[in-house]
């Protein structure tokens, strides 16, 4: 995991919000290049490990519903680029073309097998060749669609100096994401202008702490949220 020279970056990035969190992240190449070893090592003992666990979910997708196991969708990651990120499928068949692109609860797209692997966040398995391709990082922003990247401010986009991730500060804080929407008239609306800022807030703090040790500590909170062990304060942002 390589940090561009400042004059290299997009330029999109290029401002001053963004400068600032450069500026942190340029002082930390050493801890970026250890978090990439990690990820590398990670990804590739985690892709042999679950591969037997991912094939027999991949056949339980596949008895329950019609259509394929793995979902893929186009997101961004570090500077902007576009990859397609690998989730086993939750929803129907073209679960998109029928609804918004953030999911509510009790969203009548989710399929039975799908609301067990969201609630333990299974679905995100596949996620481990994304990190062993260098696409995903196992702690960073969630990565988000081109539409909702395109509404970020100039302080958010410093989040794409890094990689994406398959968790983060956010992803424990909103895990309960869908209950927050679930009354909304305008789900995109209400994504991009209520719940983006406030998780941004957390990936931005990220940004400023970031080391190795506290990636280590987010996946341990992770897996404490998972095991419902973990206390999260999402419900705030519903007021």
């Amino acid at each position: 995991m390589s940090l561009k020279k400042y004059d290299n970056l997009p330029e999109f990035m290029k401002n001053n919000e963004v400068k600032e969190y450069y500026d942190i992240l340029n002082k930390r190449r050493g801890q970026l290049a250890l978090k990439r070893a990690l990820d590398f090592i990670g990804g590739l003992i985690g892709t042999i490990v679950l591969s037997p666990i991912m094939i027999i979910l991949a056949i339980v997708i596949k008895c329950e519903s019609k259509g394929p196991a793995l979902f893929k969708q186009v997101r961004v990651t570090q500077y902007g680029r576009e990859f397609k990120i690998f989730k086993f499928r939750t929803m129907v068949v073209n679960a998109e073309k029928l609804g918004t692109q953030v999911t509510s609860k009790d969203d009548p797209r989710v399929t039975k097998v799908g609301k067990f692997l969201r609630k333990y966040r299974l679905d995100e398995l596949p996620q481990i060749i994304n990190i062993l391709f260098g696409d995903l990082s196992f702690v960073g922003t969630r990565p988000e669609v081109p539409r909702y990247v395109n509404e970020y401010t100039d302080e958010m986009i410093a989040t794409l100096l890094l990689p994406a991730g398959v968790t983060s500060e956010a992803s424990i804080e909103f895990k309960d994401e869908e209950k927050i929407l679930d009354n909304s008239n305008n789900i995109d609306n209400d994504y991009i202008y209520k719940v983006l800022p406030l998780k941004m807030q957390y990936n931005l703090h990220y940004i400023k702490l970031f080391t190795v040790l506290y990636d280590i500590k987010i996946i341990f909170r992770t897996v404490g949220a998972v095991l419902g062990l973990e206390e999260n304060n999402s419900q705030q942002s519903d007021s």
